[in-house]
């Protein structure tokens, strides 16, 4: 969508005679309007996110032993094969982030990671293709980022990831225990992006595994469970049937023969139809993981071999079977899959492998004629304390020659006693754990957020006294500066805008915002403050960069600095500029978004708060330009640049009272206010121009302070102050 389509839109919605009414209204309702339908395109226009690198990009990353394969069609990933194991299929899957988990920065593109697992779930890779988040372009530089990332090789995917400043002192290495966290060392400044990067890399990588590898659907269901190492109850084989330890099927012949009627297959086993009653198969099945099942089924000295060859900590069963079928057949190899055997949970396969170990004496059942151990991987995702279906295949032939195969399957299900399991706390989310750790933060927020909220519904008491009005705000200034600023990294920004339009476009809600809680709680605090106060509220009290600009213009004052003056006429054509600006970088980001990255730099914030002013020098010049130019004139950049300002002042529009008092004399004749109104926010008629005003309350201290207001000091001497000069108070006055 272009420019064109947004006039026409504009054209084909108003009609010739509405056309020349929108022409006839104020500029700032047409800015307004202009921008709602700007944005009203934007978002009906469709959005387009998919990976760029073809399988020769691919093949440049991964040399031998590593084969890349056809991209799958089921999912957007390259399959890995390996010359060491010819014939053992994928050993890996390499996958572009932004296919599978387009999860959208702050910036509102998603970044895109390029991907690389195992099929045990191991991180093989993560390197870094495109990222627009704006704390890396320029600010920090892409180098911490690529640093990041390269923290995830040989972590695996069922590992709870976490991310702490000063992690790397505590890296621990990966590990297969389900419940273990991993910790990866944060990024100073960029704690939320980052977060951000991790969901992409973790949510396209489990996509990936649960298709692939088996992994289970967590978040359907919780963490697994795990079984309790400390209980150990000894008990005999007949009461595990019992109580669930173990799981049996047992079919008759005449129940087999069941299964195959109406089939090629009915009425081929003449041993069946001889003596339908006989058993056909007795199926058992136990998990050894537990040890109360392991113990009792293989004895100690049995289970503690099982255990020290189970290195890789998999899922253990004991499977076996008496009767005339067996769970394996004269052609199967030790190590093997069975082909007869199948699991699965939740409808996901398992790979069942036999662990080449065959349990003797095992006491209690019938004679068997296969008793063997299989595992399934740690990492496929697998609950043991939930139900699991092990399926038998049954096979008749019939005919001598080039035979007529039927198949067909029984189930088994089997549920181990909840009591042998314990279950860990499901993992904290991703966004939660943010908020969580900028707890003090917050605290400290919602603390000055009350506090300023107090000061502007009862303004007087602090207004009045300029001396306390002052300190107050130079100390709620430097406060927003420092600290909410400087350290706690709450500078709002145009960024956030664009980036909010761009994935609601994009489809992708905002759920990013919940990584930042400073951002998103300031955001939601300056959304309220429009109704009730307007603009004034963050671009006069909680922005940085405004309270930095204000100390630059203080210090200025002290120096004696010549200051500049503009008309008030001149000087309201002026702030047009911060509307256009903001119509710039909105139709930059969308049209054209390479070019609007770089516009979006109009706005130092980034410069001065977020890097602490640790940049190259054309960035920190032009920083400094602004900051010089506020020394001048009072917040330059503010009230004629600022497209953040902009986007604020329409937002203050939404106002719904004017909190600011005034009297009849208020410009009629007393000019007292506006004289003294450092951001020419009065009319000469006395109105308050919300829109300009950074609610300073230094009018609302003149108003009431007899002996600042003029109204007032006549009143005291008895005298009225009129458009006609200063009368004596009276029945004639």
């Amino acid at each position: 969508m272009g420019i064109s389509r947004l006039v026409t839109t504009i054209k084909a919605m108003a009609g010739p005679r509405l056309e020349r009414k929108f022409w006839q209204q104020s500029r700032s309702y047409q800015a307004l309007l202009i921008g709602l339908l700007a944005i009203y395109c934007l978002l009906t226009s469709p959005a387009a996110l998919a990976g760029s690198l073809s399988k020769a990009d691919i093949e440049r990353r991964f040399g031998p032993p590593l084969h890349v394969q056809e991209k799958l069609t089921e999912i957007p990933a390259w399959p890995l094969t390996s010359e060491l194991e010819p014939e053992g299929g994928p050993v890996g899957y390499v996958f572009e982030s932004v296919d599978l988990a387009p999860i959208p920065g702050f910036e509102g593109t998603p970044m895109n990671f390029l991907v690389s697992i195992d099929r045990k779930g191991n991180f093989i890779d993560v390197e870094l293709l495109h990222q627009h988040e704006p704390v890396f372009l320029g600010g920090l530089g892409e180098a911490p980022l690529r640093e990041f990332v390269t923290q995830y090789a040989g972590r695996n995917l069922k590992q709870q990831f976490l991310i702490a400043l000063g992690a790397a002192r505590n890296r621990t290495g990966p590990s297969s225990d389900q419940s273990f966290q991993t910790t990866l060392d944060g990024v100073s400044k960029a704690t939320a992006s980052v977060r951000i990067v991790n969901q992409s890399v973790l949510g396209a990588a489990l996509e990936v595994a649960r298709t692939k590898l088996g992994f289970a659907q967590r978040k359907q269901r919780g963490p697994s469970a795990y079984p309790l190492p400390e209980v150990h109850d000894p008990v005999s084989f007949a009461e595990m049937l019992d109580n669930g330890m173990i799981g049996r099927l047992r079919l008759s012949n005449a129940e087999v023969e069941k299964l195959f009627a109406g089939t090629d297959g009915e009425g081929v086993d003449d041993e069946a139809l001889a003596r339908p009653d006989d058993v056909f198969v007795d199926l058992y099945i136990a998990y050894l993981n537990a040890p109360s099942i392991g113990r009792a089924i293989l004895g100690e000295a049995q289970y503690k071999a099982a255990s020290e060859r189970n290195f890789d900590n998999d899922h253990l069963w004991w499977i076996a079977s008496a009767g005339r079928y067996a769970i394996v057949d004269d052609n199967f190899v030790p190590g093997a899959q069975s082909p007869r055997l199948t699991m699965a949970q939740d409808g996901l396969f398992l790979e069942l492998r036999d662990q080449g170990f065959d349990p003797q004496d095992i006491a209690g059942p019938p004679p068997l004629n296969a008793s063997r151990l299989f595992g399934v991987y740690a990492e496929a995702g697998l609950d043991p304390a939930r139900t699991l279906d092990l399926a038998l295949t049954i096979t008749r032939a019939k005919g001598m020659i080039l035979p007529t195969l039927t198949h067909k399957q029984v189930t088994l299900h089997y549920t181990p006693p909840a009591r042998l399991f314990a279950y860990p706390p499901a993992p904290t989310p991703e966004w939660l754990l943010a908020w969580q750790a900028r707890w003090a933060d917050l605290a400290i927020m919602l603390a000055a957020l009350t506090l300023l909220c107090v000061v502007l519904v009862r303004p007087r008491w602090i207004s009045v006294d300029a001396r306390r009005l002052r300190f107050f705000r130079l100390a709620f200034l430097a406060w927003t500066l420092i600290y909410l600023g400087w350290y706690a990294q709450g500078q709002l920004s145009i960024v956030q805008i664009t980036g909010a339009i761009k994935s609601l476009q994009a489809g992708q809600g905002l759920s990013s915002y919940l990584y930042d809680p400073i951002s998103l709680l300031l955001i939601a605090f300056t959304l309220v403050s429009f109704v009730v106060w307007g603009r004034g509220t963050f671009c006069g009290w909680l922005c940085p960069f405004g309270a930095l600009q204000e100390f630059i213009g203080l210090l200025a004052r002290r120096l004696h600095l010549p200051r500049l003056r503009i008309p008030l006429d001149l000087a309201k054509k002026l702030e047009w500029g911060r509307y256009l600006v903001l119509a710039v970088v909105v139709g930059a980001a969308f049209f054209v978004p390479r070019l609007g990255e770089t516009i979006n730099e109009v706005e130092p914030f980034k410069t001065a708060i977020t890097v602490a002013f640790d940049r190259t020098w054309p960035f920190v010049a032009y920083t400094v330009a602004l900051l010089l130019a506020g020394a001048f004139y009072y917040k330059f950049f503010c009230r004629f640049i600022c497209p953040l300002g902009g986007a604020m002042s329409l937002g203050g529009r939404l106002r719904r009272f004017a909190w600011l008092s005034r009297r009849p004399e208020c410009g009629k004749p007393c000019q007292s206010c506006k004289a003294k109104c450092a951001y020419d926010a009065i009319e000469p008629t006395g109105e308050i121009r919300y829109d300009a005003c950074f609610q300073c309350l230094d009018c609302v201290g003149i108003y009431h302070d007899d002996k600042r207001c003029p109204v007032l000091l006549y009143e005291k001497k008895g005298l009225v102050l009129t458009p006609k000069g200063v009368m004596t108070a009276g029945p004639g006055a």
